[in-house]
C-alpha cells in the first residue's frame, strides 16, 4: 500500500428504493463520488447470506453471496421483473433503517419471479460459473432448499438423515428439491455477475475493494453442515467447544460467539486446502483482505459446548505463521489486512510481524482508562508506518457517539493529545478525523458516519447484541459535494490522495 486513504460502508447502508443498499446505480454513485473524494479505498462489510440476527459476520456460507444485494433495478433492465412489482413490495424509497423481516418476507417471492422468467439454461456465462463454483455451490444450494423445506431451522434440527448426510437422504433431496436448488444457483449467479461488474467499475476508477471475512463460520452454515470433518464437531456432528473472548474489562463474563472451532490439526494434514480455497476466492471478490479476529490464528479461546457464558473457556494454540506461509506457497501474495485488536500479546504481535501484514489501530482506543497499558499503542504518534488506522471499526461507537459517552478525565486526556480545548464539541470529529490521517499509517480507513459527524443514532453494530444492528442506511442526498470537497481537502492535506 502506498501512503492512502478510504472509506468504510457497508453495500447494506448504500442508499437505494427497495429496503436495503444493493449493486444498484447508487453503489455505482458512491464509487464516483469515493473517486472525486481523492479516496483510494472501499471497505465493505461481508457479503455472505445472513441468518439470524441479520449479522455479516454469522452468514450461511462462506463462499456464497447475500441474495439482497442483487439490484432489482437491473433485473428491471433486463425484462426479468418490472418497476411495478418492484415497487409493490417496499415504498419507502429513501428509508434510513433495514427491515430484515419484510425483506425476508417479499423479497424472494420478487427474485423467485425474476428466475422463472429468465432463459439462463441458455446463458453460456452461467453454464460456466456452475462448472468453476460446484466445489461449494452445490452443497450450499441444497443447504438453503432444504432449509426453506425445514421451515428455516438450523440444520442442527433437521431430520437424522439429512443431518448426517446420508447417501439416500441426499439423493432424494436433490430429486425432490431440484427446482429449489436451481433457483439458489440463479440467485448466485447473478449476485456473483452484479459483484463483479460493481468491483470493475470501481477499480476502473483506480479505487480498490477491501473485503473482510471473519475468521470462523457459522454453526447453522452450508460449511459446517457439508464439511464436519473440518471442526471440532463429535461424532453426531454437535459442537465439543465453540468460540468466543474471555472476560476483560468490558464485560465481566466475555463474549460467547457459538462458532464452531476449527480442528487445526486436520486442516494441516491437508496442506490448510480449504483455508487456501477460501483465501483464492477472496481474492477473486476482493482486491484487499481484512481477517477479522486474527489472534485466533495465534491462539483461540476455547468454551465448553452448552455453556451460558464465556467465563469458562480456556486458550489453546492455533497454526501460527504455518497457515499463511502455506497459503502464499499456494497462491501468492496479496494483499491483506490483519485485524489484530482486543488482547494482544506478545506472540500475537510476533504472528503479525512475521506474517507481513499491516495490523490495525483504532483512535477510540487510544484514551481508555480502564486499558492504560494498550492504550499507548494507539496514540496516532505511535503508529508504525506498516498499519491501517481508524477512527473506529464497524464494532465501535461513531466518534461523536464516543466521546459524547466517554468520561470527564478521558475527553480532558484527549483534548490534551489534541492540544484543543476550545473547539466545540459538536465539531470536534473533525479534529479527530484529522489527528488519524496525519499519522504514519500507510492507509487511513474513516467509517462514513465519522465524516458526516453523527452520533450513535448511526452506530452500525452494538456487540452482543440482538434486533438493532446492520440496520442502518444512507439517506440520498446527504453524501454532498460540500462533504466530498472537505475529504478531498483533507486526503490531499496529509498526502493520501489518489491522484490516478
Amino acid at each position: 500500500m502506498n501512503r492512502a486513504a478510504g472509506i468504510l460502508l457497508s453495500i447494506s447502508s448504500l442508499p437505494s428504493r427497495y429496503g436495503i443498499g444493493c449493486f444498484s446505480k447508487s453503489a455505482y454513485h458512491f464509487v464516483d463520488w469515493l473517486k472525486e473524494a481523492g479516496q483510494s479505498y472501499w471497505q465493505i462489510l461481508p457479503l455472505g447470506p445472513t441468518s439470524y440476527g441479520d449479522s455479516p459476520y454469522q452468514s450461511f456460507s462462506t463462499f456464497a453471496g447475500n441474495p439482497y444485494f442483487i439490484s432489482l433495478e437491473t433485473l428491471v433492465d433486463e425484462g426479468l421483473l418490472t418497476e411495478e412489482e418492484c415497487n409493490e413490495i417496499d415504498t419507502k424509497k429513501n428509508a434510513d433503517d433495514i427491515n430484515y423481516k419484510n425483506l425476508y418476507e417479499q423479497r424472494y417471492p420478487l427474485l423467485r419471479k425474476a428466475y422463472e422468467r429468465s432463459n439462463i439454461y441458455q446463458n453460456q456465462e452461467y453454464q460456466k460459473f456452475i462448472a468453476q463454483n460446484d466445489w461449494w455451490l452445490s452443497d450450499y444450494c441444497l443447504f438453503m432448499a432444504v432449509k426453506d423445506r425445514f421451515d428455516g431451522k438450523p440444520w442442527t434440527q433437521w431430520a437424522e438423515d439429512i443431518r448426517l448426510r446420508y447417501g439416500f437422504a441426499m439423493d432424494y433431496y436433490r430429486k425432490e428439491l431440484y427446482f429449489d436448488i436451481e433457483f439458489q444457483k440463479f440467485l448466485q449467479f447473478k449476485f456473483l455477475e452484479q459483484w463483479k461488474a460493481l468491483k470493475a467499475y470501481a477499480n476502473s476508477k483506480n479505487i480498490k475493494i477491501i473485503g473482510d471475512i471473519p475468521i470462523y463460520v457459522s454453526m447453522n452454515s452450508a460449511d459446517a453442515w457439508a464439511h464436519p470433518e473440518l471442526f471440532q464437531l463429535d461424532e453426531n456432528n454437535v459442537p465439543v467447544a465453540v468460540a468466543g473472548c474471555p472476560p476483560d474489562g468490558f464485560s465481566a463474563t466475555g463474549q460467547l460467539w457459538g462458532n464452531p472451532l476449527y480442528r487445526w490439526d486436520y486442516h494441516r494434514s491437508t496442506g490448510y486446502q480449504w483455508w487456501c480455497s477460501r483465501m483464492w476466492y477472496c481474492f477473486q471478490l476482493y482486491d484487499v483482505v481484512r481477517i477479522d479476529h486474527f489472534r485466533g490464528f495465534d491462539e483461540y479461546y476455547s468454551i465448553p459446548y452448552g455453556e451460558d457464558s464465556a467465563v469458562n473457556g480456556h486458550w489453546e494454540k492455533g497454526p501460527g505463521i504455518d497457515l499463511f506461509r502455506t497459503i502464499e506457497h499456494n497462491l501468492g501474495w496479496h494483499e491483506v489486512i490483519a485485524e489484530d485488536l482486543g488482547y494482544v500479546t506478545d506472540s500475537v504481535r510476533q504472528l503479525v510481524l512475521d506474517s507481513g501484514f499491516p495490523g490495525m489501530k483504532v483512535l477510540e482506543f487510544a484514551f481508555d482508562s480502564r486499558d492504560s497499558g494498550s492504550a499507548n499503542d494507539y496514540l496516532p504518534h505511535n503508529y508504525p508506518e506498516n498499519c491501517v488506522a481508524y477512527t473506529g471499526t464497524h464494532d465501535n461507537e461513531t466518534l461523536v457517539g464516543w466521546f459524547n459517552s466517554i468520561s470527564k478525565e478521558e475527553q480532558e486526556k484527549a483534548r490534551d493529545y489534541l492540544c484543543d480545548h476550545y473547539t466545540p464539541k459538536k465539531w470536534l470529529y473533525k479534529s479527530f478525523v484529522s489527528l488519524v490521517m496525519r499519522s504514519n499509517a500507510k492507509c487511513c480507513i474513516i467509517p462514513i458516519q465519522d465524516y458526516l459527524g453523527y452520533d450513535n443514532r448511526s452506530r452500525i453494530n452494538k456487540p452482543s447484541t440482538i434486533g438493532i444492528n446492520w440496520r442502518w442506511r444512507l439517506k440520498e442526498g446527504e453524501l454532498t459535494d460540500e462533504l466530498k470537497e472537505e475529504i478531498l481537502a483533507i486526503t490531499k492535506r496529509y498526502g493520501r490522495m489518489n491522484w490516478n
